[in-house]
């Protein structure tokens, strides 16, 4: 998942940031986030979800608190193939 921020996104993600952590974490320790993070800075998250779809990866993105209070503000979902 690639994905954008919103403006002034360290200010406006603080109400929301522990229950983001919290459900990385989460989704983490069963195996269905592999990896997320910000670019360097801070205008995009990219993140790999193990899901067995693009619509089930799309229910992982939109259940996160970033996305459903406007941090997150778009994503597109791209399909990849891991070789190593």
């Amino acid at each position: 998942m690639w994905g954008s921020y919103c403006e002034n996104v360290l200010e406006k993600r603080a109400p929301f940031r522990q229950a983001h952590l919290d459900n990385l974490k989460a989704l983490h320790e069963t195996g269905t986030l592999l990896t997320v993070g910000p670019t360097q800075d801070v205008t995009k998250v990219f993140a790999i979800y193990v899901a067995p779809d693009v619509a089930a990866a799309k229910k992982l993105v939109e259940s996160d608190p970033y996305w459903q209070n406007g941090i997150w503000t778009d994503y597109e979902i791209h399909e990849w193939i891991q070789v190593y």
